[in-house]
C-alpha cells in the first residue's frame, strides 16, 4: 500500500515537475510571439515602398549610343551612375533604378509630384563632346573618366574645370591628327545641337553662358594628360559645370519608350487593402493550423510571426522596394511556408500510428520529411531564381520576394519549428496527450481500416474536365481574343478616378475631342480604364490630364507602353516560362527518373492551360503579373507534385518488376498518404489569395484570379493526372524493354531453325 502510494507521490511529482516545464516554455513562446508582433510593424515601416504603394512617376528608357556604336554594359552602368546623380537633385527618397537587358534603364520616383520636372531632369542628357572646327565629332566623354571632373584653377589662380583622361592612347591619337589641321582647334560642346549649334558662328562665345561650347583650345602636340576648361568662371559657376559634366558627360542618349504615373491616394488606399487582405488570410491560416494541429498548430503560428519579421527584415537589409507583386508572393510564400510543417505532421502522425513513442515519432518523421521539404523548395527557387534574371521591373520583385520566403522558409518553418517541438516533446508533457500536441487520435485511428481506392480511376474525370474547359477558353479566344493589358499591347492606359458618373459614349466623345482612338473602355464605381491605341508624347500627356482636369475634376494615372517594351515582354514571358520547365524537368530527372520528370512538366504545362483558358473565360487582363502567377504556379504545382512523387519512389523502393496493377496500386497508395497533406497545403495556400482577391487592389486582381485557379488545377493535378501519367510511362518504358527483348528471343529461335 505505501509503495502504491509512494508511486502516485512519485508520478504526482514527475507531473507537476512537467507541467510547470510546459508553463514555463509555453510563456516563453507566447512573449517570442508578442515581441515578433511589436516588431513587424516599425520593421515593415521602414521599408522602401514601392509606386503602387505610396505613388510616384515611372519611366523606361532605351539608352543608345550617340556615335552609333554598340551599346555596351560599361556604358549602360555610367548611364545608371549618371542618373543617380541626376535623381538626387529631385530630392526623391529611395529612387529605384534597374538595368534591364543590355539597353534599357526603368527609374522609378516614389512620392514624384512634379513628373515634368522629373522627365526633363533625367531626358536631358548634358552629353560632352569634342569637335573640330568644322563640328565633326572627334571623341565623345567615353575618353574620359566617369565622375572624373573636379574645380582647379588656371595659372591665373582663376576658377577652372579639370577633366580626367581615361582612354589615353585615343585621346593621343586625335590630338595628333588635330594638330596638323589648318585651323586646329579642339572645341568642346556640352549638348551639341546639329540644328543650331556650330564653332564657325559661336568660336568667340565659347566659355560664355549664352553658347554650348564651353571651351576651345588650339592643339600644337598631342598630348594625353588631363584636360583643363579655362574660362571667366566663378566658384559657383565652376562647381555647376563639374556637377553638370559629371552627371551628363555620358557617350549615351535616352529615349523614353513607357511610363506610368500613380497617385499618391491610390496608392495608399492599395496599401492598407492588401495589408488588410493579408492580415485576414494570416489568421485563417492560423485557425486552420491550430484546429487541425492543436498545440503544434501553436507552434506554427509562432513560426508563421517570426517567418513574417524574417522576411521583412531581410528584404530591408537587402535595400529591396516593396510592392504589390512582393506583398503578394510574401502572402503566398506564407502559405507555401506553411506546407513544411504540414509535411513534417504528417509524417510525425504516420510514425504514431504505427505505435512508436512521442519521441521516435518526432525524430523520425521530421528526417523523413526533410527530403522532401528540400526537393519541393529548390525547385520552386529555382523558378524564382529564372523569374528574377527574365522578368521585367513587377515579376522582379516578386521574384525576390519568393526567393527570400524560401531560404527564411528553410530556417524558420523547417529550423525554429522542430527545435520548438523538440523543446516540447523533451518536457514529456504531452507524451500521453498527442491528440492535444499534434491532433493525433490513437482511438479513431486504430478504427480506420484501410480502404483501398482506385484514385487512378478519377484521373479520367479530371481529364474531362480539363479538355471542356481548354477547348471553352480556345473558342471563346477565336471569338473574342485575350483581354491583353497594356503591358502587352502598345499603347496608352488612362486611370481616371472622378465622383461624376459618366457613359461610355460621353468618353468616346471625349476621346474624339483629344483625337485618340480607344480599343477599351472599362467603367467600375470608383475608376475609369480607358485604353488608346497611341502612345502619347509627353505633351499629349499633360493635354489628356488638363482635360479630364478640368471637364470632371478627375484625377488622371497615365501609363505608355512602347511596340519594343511589349516586344520584350512577350520574348521574355516564353523564355521565362520554357526555362522554368526545362529547369524542373532536368532536376526531377536527376533527383528522381525521366518518367516523374515528363510527367511533371506535362502537369505543369496543363495547369498553365487552366489558367490561361480561366482567365480568357473570365475575360481578366492578362499582363506581366499573370506571368508571374503562371511561373509561381509551376513552383507551387511542382512543390505539391514532388510529394506525392516522393512517396511513391519511398513506396517503390526494394520492390522491382512490378507489373501494371501492381504499379497502380503502389500509386494509389501514394495518394492515399498524401491526400491529407495536398489539401490543407492547398487550403493554407488558397486562403491569403481569396482575402488577397476580396480585399486588394484590381491591379493584382489577375495575379489573384489565376493563381486561385491555377491552385484547384495544380492540386487535382498533381494527386490525380501526374500519378496516372507516371504510371503509363513507366509502364510503357516497361513494355517496350520486353517487346525488345521478345523480338531477340524469337530472332533467336529463327536463327537456330534456319541452322
Amino acid at each position: 500500500m505505501k509503495k502504491r502510494e509512494k508511486k502516485i507521490k512519485t508520478e504526482k511529482k514527475k507531473m507537476a515537475k512537467e507541467t510547470k516545464g510546459m508553463i514555463g516554455k509555453t510563456s516563453l513562446l507566447i512573449l517570442i510571439a508578442a515581441v515578433s508582433c511589436l516588431l513587424i510593424i516599425p520593421v515593415f515601416r521602414s521599408l522602401n515602398f514601392g509606386l503602387d504603394l505610396q505613388g510616384g512617376f515611372e519611366i523606361l528608357y532605351q539608352v543608345s549610343s550617340i556615335d552609333g556604336s554598340k551599346m555596351t554594359k560599361d556604358k549602360l552602368n555610367a548611364t545608371y551612375k549618371s542618373m543617380l546623380k541626376r535623381i538626387d537633385t529631385l530630392g526623391v527618397s529611395e529612387p529605384e533604378i534597374t538595368l534591364e537587358g543590355n539597353d534599357k534603364i526603368r527609374v522609378k520616383l516614389p512620392g514624384v509630384t512634379n513628373k515634368e520636372q522629373a522627365r526633363n531632369t533625367l531626358s536631358t542628357v548634358a552629353t560632352l563632346t569634342f569637335r573640330d572646327s568644322e563640328d565633326n565629332l572627334l571623341m565623345t566623354s567615353d575618353v574620359l573618366k566617369a565622375g572624373g571632373a573636379k574645380v582647379t584653377t588656371d595659372a591665373s589662380g582663376r576658377p577652372a574645370v579639370s577633366l580626367a583622361v581615361d582612354d589615353k592612347d585615343t585621346f593621343y591619337k586625335v590630338t595628333n591628327a588635330v594638330k596638323d589641321y589648318d585651323n586646329n582647334i579642339i572645341a568642346i560642346w556640352l549638348d551639341f545641337d546639329e540644328a543650331t549649334d556650330s564653332y564657325a558662328t559661336e568660336g568667340s562665345m565659347c566659355g560664355t553662358s549664352t553658347s554650348n561650347c564651353i571651351s576651345a583650345a588650339t592643339v600644337s602636340s598631342a598630348f594625353a594628360s588631363d584636360v583643363i576648361i579655362e574660362g571667366n568662371f566663378t566658384q559657383e559657376e565652376a562647381e555647376e559645370m563639374v556637377d553638370l559634366i559629371n552627371s551628363g558627360s555620358l557617350p549615351s542618349e535616352l529615349t523614353e519608350i513607357s511610363s506610368k504615373t500613380v497617385g499618391a491616394s491610390f496608392g495608399d488606399n492599395t496599401l492598407t487593402m492588401t495589408l488588410y487582405a493579408g492580415i485576414v488570410g494570416v489568421i485563417a491560416i492560423i485557425i486552420l493550423l491550430v484546429g487541425i494541429y492543436n498545440f503544434s498548430g501553436f507552434l506554427s503560428a509562432v513560426s508563421i510571426l517570426l517567418y513574417t519579421l524574417l522576411v521583412f527584415a531581410s528584404f530591408w537589409l537587402v535595400g529591396g522596394v516593396l510592392t504589390l507583386p512582393g506583398i503578394a508572393a510574401l502572402i503566398l510564400g506564407i502559405g507555401m511556408a506553411v506546407d513544411a510543417n504540414v509535411l513534417t505532421y504528417s509524417r510525425i502522425k504516420e510514425e504514431l500510428s504505427k505505435g512508436r513513442g512521442l519521441e521516435n515519432a518526432f525524430k523520425n518523421g521530421s528526417k523523413a520529411s526533410l527530403k522532401t521539404i528540400f526537393d519541393a523548395n529548390i525547385t520552386t527557387l529555382l523558378v524564382a531564381i529564372i523569374m528574377f534574371i527574365f522578368g521585367e521591373s513587377s515579376v522582379k520583385g516578386f521574384a525576390t520576394m519568393l526567393i527570400i520566403n524560401i531560404i527564411v522558409t528553410m530556417v524558420t518553418m523547417v529550423g525554429i519549428t522542430r527545435f520548438l517541438m523538440k523543446m516540447f516533446v523533451k518536457t514529456k508533457f504531452f507524451a500521453k496527450r498527442l491528440y492535444l500536441f499534434i491532433g493525433y487520435n490513437e482511438e479513431k485511428t486504430k478504427k480506420e481500416k484501410p480502404k483501398p481506392y482506385n484514385y487512378l480511376k478519377l484521373s479520367k474525370y479530371f481529364t474531362v474536365f480539363s479538355l471542356i474547359v481548354i477547348i471553352a477558353g480556345t473558342i471563346m479566344f477565336t471569338v473574342k481574343g485575350m483581354n491583353l493589358g497594356i503591358d502587352f499591347q502598345a499603347g496608352s492606359d488612362i486611370t481616371l478616378s472622378t465622383t461624376e458618373k459618366l457613359s461610355e459614349e460621353e468618353l468616346e466623345a471625349d476621346l474624339k475631342d483629344l483625337e485618340l482612338e480607344s480599343v477599351s473602355i472599362d467603367i467600375t464605381d470608383n475608376e475609369i480604364d480607358i485604353r488608346v491605341k497611341k502612345e502619347l508624347l509627353d505633351t499629349e500627356i499633360d493635354e489628356v490630364e488638363s482635360y479630364f482636369l478640368e471637364k470632371y475634376n478627375a484625377s488622371v494615372d497615365i501609363g505608355v507602353v512602347s511596340n519594343v517594351v511589349k516586344q520584350d515582354l512577350i520574348k521574355n514571358a516564353i523564355l521565362s516560362i520554357a526555362l522554368s520547365l526545362i529547369g524542373i524537368i532536368l532536376y526531377i530527372t536527376f533527383r528522381f527518373k525521366f518518367s516523374f520528370g515528363i510527367s511533371s512538366v506535362l502537369c505543369l504545362i496543363h495547369d498553365a492551360l487552366m489558367m490561361l483558358a480561366g482567365v480568357i473565360l473570365f475575360r481578366t487582363e492578362i499582363n506581366s503579373m499573370f506571368i508571374a502567377a503562371v511561373l509561381a504556379i509551376i513552383g507551387y504545382s511542382i512543390n505539391n507534385t514532388i510529394v506525392v512523387f516522393d512517396r511513391v519512389r519511398e513506396n517503390l523502393r526494394d520492390r522491382e518488376k512490378l507489373s501494371k496493377d501492381e504499379l497502380k496500386e503502389v500509386v494509389n497508395l501514394s495518394i492515399k498518404e498524401t491526400m491529407s497533406r495536398s489539401i490543407y497545403t492547398s487550403l493554407t495556400t488558397l486562403l491569403p489569395v481569396v482575402a488577397l482577391l476580396i480585399m486588394s487592389s484590381k491591379e493584382i486582381i489577375t495575379f489573384n484570379l489565376a493563381m486561385i485557379i491555377g491552385l484547384i488545377a495544380g492540386t487535382y493535378s498533381s494527386l490525380f493526372l501526374a500519378g496516372a501519367l507516371y504510371v503509363f510511362f513507366a509502364t510503357r518504358k516497361k513494355s517496350k524493354h520486353n517487346k525488345s527483348k521478345h523480338n531477340e528471343v524469337s530472332e533467336k529461335i529463327i536463327k537456330g531453325i534456319n541452322d
